[in-house]
C-alpha cells in the first residue's frame, strides 16, 4: 500500500486525508493519507522516508512551507519563486518540492466569481502561503496589494521579493476591495484580527485561508456588516487536487460529492 502524509504544526484541523483518501477509494488506487503533527527538528527525517520509498509524497502546511526547501534536491518553477513548498515527492532520484498553493488560489478565486483586476488586496499576514496568495494576485491583475503582520520584519521580508508591496502596521485598516486572512488566527474561536468592521464599507470580499473550521469569526462579522466571504475551502481542494495528479499520475474528479464532502 502506497503511503502518503501531510505535516504541520498544528494539524489536527486538516481534511487532507478525508480528501485524498476519498479520492483514492473513488479510483481504486492501493494507498492511505495521513497526518501528522511535527517539530522543525523532524523534517529532516520525515522527508528522507520518500527517499527510501517508506512514503511516496508529502504535503506540507504551516509553518514549514519555507523550512523543508534546505532539505530538498530541486524546486519546481512555482516552489522557486515563491519560495514556498506545499508538495513535496521523488522523481529522477531527487527530491521535488512544489507548490500547488498558486494556481490552487488563482481557481478558487475564479470559482467565485470575483474579478481581482484593478482591485486593491489588503492581506493580514506573511507565512508560507503569502507568497503564492501575492504571484497569484499579480497574474490575475490586482491593482495595489497592502500587508500587514504581527511581527513587521516579516512583511518586509516580502517586500524584499515583492518590491510593489505596501506594509501597513498592524492593527491599521487601510480602503481596500478585497481582504485575505492568511494568518492562523480564526482556527481557534476567539479571533486576534482588530478589524473595526463598522468602519469598512460594505460589499467588500472577506476571503479566508482557513477552511476548517468553515465559518470563522473573520468571515462571520464579514457577513453581518454587509460583506461577501468565502472560507479556503476550494483552494484546499484545487491545490489537493494537483498535488493527487502529480503523485498519482491520474486527475480526480471535482464535484458536488468532493465539495459537500469537506462542509
Amino acid at each position: 500500500m502506497k503511503k502518503f502524509l501531510v505535516i504541520g504544526n498544528p494539524i489536527q484541523h486538516s481534511l487532507s486525508p478525508k480528501l485524498h483518501n476519498f479520492w483514492f477509494e473513488k479510483n481504486k488506487i492501493n494507498a492511505a493519507y495521513d497526518k501528522k503533527e511535527i517539530n522543525e527538528k523532524d523534517i529532516k527525517s520525515i522527508i528522507s522516508e520518500i527517499k527510501n520509498e517508506k512514503i511516496i509524497g508529502i504535503n506540507v502546511t504551516v509553518p514549514f512551507k519555507k523550512k523543508v526547501i534546505p532539505f530538498l534536491d530541486e524546486l519546481s518553477t512555482e516552489a522557486n519563486e515563491s519560495q514556498s513548498v506545499n508538495t513535496i515527492y521523488y522523481q529522477n532520484e531527487k527530491l521535488i518540492g512544489h507548490n500547488t498553493d498558486i494556481s490552487g488560489f488563482e481557481l478558487a478565486i475564479k470559482y467565485s466569481k470575483y474579478d481581482i483586476k484593478n482591485k486593491i488586496v489588503f492581506i493580514l499576514g506573511a507565512g508560507g502561503v503569502v507568497s503564492s496568495i501575492i504571484i497569484a494576485l499579480k497574474k490575475m491583475g490586482a491593482a495595489k496589494i497592502i500587508i500587514s503582520n504581527r511581527t513587521k520584519s516579516k512583511a518586509e521580508d516580502l517586500k524584499n521579493i515583492f518590491n510593489k508591496l505596501e506594509i501597513i502596521d498592524w492593527g491599521e485598516t487601510p480602503n481596500f476591495d478585497m481582504i485575505i486572512n492568511a494568518t492562523s488566527i480564526g482556527l481557534k474561536n476567539e479571533d486576534g484580527i482588530k478589524l473595526d468592521y463598522s468602519k469598512i464599507e460594505p460589499n467588500k470580499f472577506f476571503y479566508d485561508v482557513i477552511y476548517n473550521p468553515k465559518e470563522t469569526i473573520f468571515l462571520k462579522r464579514a457577513k453581518l456588516f454587509g460583506n461577501k466571504a468565502e472560507n479556503g475551502k476550494m483552494m484546499f481542494i484545487y491545490q489537493a487536487h494537483q498535488a493527487f495528479t502529480i503523485w498519482n499520475k491520474l486527475m480526480p474528479e471535482i464535484n458536488e460529492e468532493v465539495i459537500n464532502l469537506l462542509d
